[in-house]
């Protein structure tokens, strides 16, 4: 029997300040998205443009008043706004409303909780929701704290907000230290993979741009995919080989959004280093989207800001047969327009994949003695060998091939030179 979770009831909420009429509407479209990845069904929503947003109230107290009047029309549940509300905001908020109020972050925060499934992204979303709760503890009721250091203020001891903000404070330090024996163990895995010097791709993306869909054809392997806002959130890694019977590794990450939380990048900076280690990225674009530019930039900004700039990036325009009808291919590095369900497609991307990699390898030459079987198996597996030859005079192996330079089987290949 299969049993209905009762979706929640929401009012969503947003403030236009310097972006334009186009821009403000796809930031709501997506907060409508999130908010059903969260299980909540949007009943309304109500927007106001503003030169600044209000630093009492987000919005102008006439639309306070007229947020007021359509909840209690409504019923909602829950109201949701488009940024991060200040704990003042809150505050002020909550006095005016009878409801739940959340913001984007947590919003953002709320789906990360449920998808994370590895202990270190469950420990990382715990962190996100402790650093963003701490400052806002104040906001819970200032009546919750009653200690102070004169007369007629002292108590019998921690107040209740006291012990929650040392509770809170000693939980993140846990968390830290448990994430960074973690990092130690990734650390220690990611130098063991340096030392095989596999090639490493890493998958780029938006949210919900077909990510790990695509990884999943190419690597048949078992990543979530789900038409929803973030449906995978920890790293996977897994083997692809290369028309040539080059072996890779390529890791699936988790997707990138407009406006991400700093608490959330802090947090999932571990997460995206598995990025920083690539030899290539495939920045996966949703071109069905009707805001695929503005989530190309975002991506390439938050590739910057990590430092990953100068990594070669193949742009992969997936959802061809969903094109959007004004999209025009904007991509400064190599591109490529595919649909992830497409056999031949994903051949075409491994092609594509394969052109670059030899762009970064050098030739190489050998005689191989045909005892030395554990060399050649190498060589099939960790170069791209394109002439194999047995020469039965000299039994021995003509090699003709490319091969990374910084590869531990570069030594190897020095013995044999012709």
């Amino acid at each position: 029997m299969e049993i209905k979770t009762e979706l929640e009831k929401v009012i969503l909420v947003g403030c236009q300040t310097n972006v334009d009429d186009q821009r403000f509407g796809y930031s709501m479209d997506e907060l409508g998205s999130l908010t059903e990845t969260a299980k909540g069904e949007v009943l309304a929503t109500i927007s106001q443009k503003r030169e600044r947003i209000h630093p009492a109230t987000y919005i102008g107290k006439g639309k306070v008043a007229e947020l007021v009047a359509l909840h209690e029309e409504m019923e909602a549940d829950i109201i949701i706004f488009n940024d991060e509300l200040s704990p003042s905001q809150v505050r002020n908020l909550s006095k005016e409303l009878d409801v739940r109020i959340i913001d984007r972050t947590q919003l953002i925060l709320d789906i990360f909780a449920g998808r994370a499934r590895s202990k270190e992204g469950k420990l990382q979303v715990e962190l996100a929701q402790l650093q963003y709760l701490l400052p806002r503890l104040m906001g819970q009721g200032v009546q919750m704290s009653r200690l102070g250091a004169g007369i007629g203020t002292r108590g019998p001891g921690e107040t209740k907000l006291e012990s929650d903000r040392r509770h809170i404070r000693s939980r993140i330090n846990d968390i830290k230290t448990q994430l960074s024996v973690i990092v130690k163990h990734r650390d220690r895995y990611r130098e063991r993979r340096k030392k095989n010097k596999a090639f490493q791709i890493a998958l780029v993306g938006y949210t919900n741009a077909g990510k790990s869909t695509l990884f999943n054809r190419l690597t048949e392997a078992e990543s979530f995919e789900e038409n929803q806002l973030f449906a995978t959130l920890d790293p996977m890694t897994r083997k692809v080989i290369l028309p040539s019977g080059f072996l890779t590794l390529l890791t699936d990450t988790v997707g990138f959004i407009q406006d991400l939380p700093t608490t959330l990048i802090a947090a999932f900076r571990s997460t995206l280093e598995e990025v920083k280690e690539a030899d290539l990225l495939l920045h996966l674009v949703d071109s069905s989207s009707p805001d695929y530019y503005q989530h190309e930039q975002t991506v390439n900004q938050l590739l910057e800001d990590l430092g990953n700039e100068q990594i070669p990036q193949i742009t992969v325009y997936n959802k061809k047969d969903q094109m959007h009808p004004d999209f025009i291919p904007i991509a400064k590095t190599k591109a490529i327009q595919i649909s992830a369900f497409d056999d031949h497609d994903r051949n075409q991307l491994k092609q594509v994949i394969e052109e670059m990699v030899l762009e970064m390898m050098s030739s190489y030459h050998v005689d191989v003695p045909s005892t030395e079987g554990k060399l050649l198996s190498q060589l099939k597996n960790e170069t791209i060998l394109r002439e194999l030859v047995f020469d039965e005079e000299k039994q021995l192996y003509v090699c003709k091939g490319y091969y990374l330079e910084d590869h531990q089987i570069a030594g190897q290949l020095s013995k044999y030179k012709r």
